[in-house]
This record gives structure tokens, sequence and C-alpha cells, in this order.
């Protein structure tokens, strides 16, 4: 299991995967304010700026005043998205509508699990790749070579977002953890949207 956060513009690309079980934040689901924050003080740029060529890898990168003008117009782009999102706000039109204009500038956050990641490696995790999804690709497999699995024993369950202590309280109740790691999964990450921290009965709740 992963937790993630990449370019929203290569999700369609990530989910090409369908080994792959994952949950990821919605654009209807977070408050336009939130986006607009985002795109403003944190938007999602390109790691490589790649020469225009024929098909379907830029094998070369932009420099120098080239370099500068395309930074500059994506950050116009993103400029521009925002000023015609807030216009229909102001229009009142819904989110679900107004935060599309927003999805090539934003992050998209998710929870991945997988029983075997091979393809998805050798896919991604590769010089033919699109690079911001080549980035994630390689983070992720370095990761997991990293990673100190924990063997669990017949009966036990792989709970993500359980803290240990939640276990040394609820250990006797696993359906209770269960449920809690699903709603926890489904909220993408132990974090709500607005950054506060969940707790047991609004997880609850929430996978009820």
């Amino acid at each position: 299991t992963f937790q993630l956060k990449f370019h929203r513009f290569i999700l369609p690309e990530f989910n090409t995967h369908r080994q792959l079980s994952r949950n990821f934040s919605s654009s209807r689901a977070i408050a336009l304010s939130k986006i607009i924050e985002q795109v403003v003080f944190e938007p999602a740029l390109p790691v490589h700026w790649g020469k225009n060529q024929a098909g379907m890898q830029a094998s070369e990168e932009l420099s120098g005043a080239s370099l500068d003008a395309a930074h500059k117009g994506w950050l116009k782009a993103s400029e521009a998205a925002v000023e015609a999102a807030k216009a229909l706000a102001a229009a009142g039109v819904h989110k679900q509508v107004v935060n599309r204009l927003l999805e090539p500038f934003q992050w998209v956050s998710g929870v991945v699990t997988a029983t075997e990641w091979d393809n998805f490696f050798e896919l991604r995790a590769h010089p033919d790749a699109q690079p911001e999804i080549q980035a994630l690709a390689y983070l992720m497999k370095q990761k997991m070579k990293d990673s100190v699995p924990k063997i669990l024993k017949n009966g036990e369950w792989h709970l993500p977002y359980v803290q240990p202590y939640e276990f040394a309280d609820y250990g006797d109740d696993i359906e209770l953890l269960k449920k809690v790691s699903a709603a926890r999964c489904c909220r993408v990450s132990y974090l709500k949207h607005d950054g506060t921290n969940a707790n047991i009965k609004e997880d609850l709740a929430l996978c009820d």
C-alpha cells in the first residue's frame, strides 16, 4: 500500500493499471477555495520541459530563454484558470464544474494497494514513460525497496491508517478497526480535507 501525491494530469495514465486498487481525492469533493489556494501557492508543474519533436517522447529539454518562457507560460495559464474559476463561482456555478478548470494545475492524493507491482514498474520506471509518472514510479520503487514489511500472522488484517495505540485500545474489536481503516482510505488520508484529524466516531459514521 502506498499513499501518493502526484500531478493530476497523469492520473488517467496511472488508472490504466487495473491490478491496482486505488482511491484518489476528487475535484468534486474539495472546496473551490482550497483548490485555488493550492493552484496559486503550489501549482503542479511539469518535471521536464521537453522540446517539441516528432513522437511521444521528448528526449531533449528546453533551456535558457525558451525554458524560462515555457515556465512563465504555464504559470500564466494557471493564473488564467484561477480567474475563470472565480468568475464561474461568482455566477453561481457548482464546484463540480468549476473545479474541473483547475485540474491541469492540481496535485492529486490517493491510497493505492496491489499484490503485484512488477508490470507497473516495468512500464513506468522507464525512460519512455511520461516524465512525471516516471519520476513517481522511480520514487515508489525505491520506497518499496527501503521498506521493512510487517509480516502478518494467519487471521491478522492489513489495516492502513490504524495507529498502534488504536490496535492497543481496540484490538479485541477487529470489525471496528476494519471500518476505521476503510473510512480513512475512503477519505484518502488519515487527515480530513480541512487538515484536522478524524476520530473513531466520525470514521464509523463515514464507513456506514
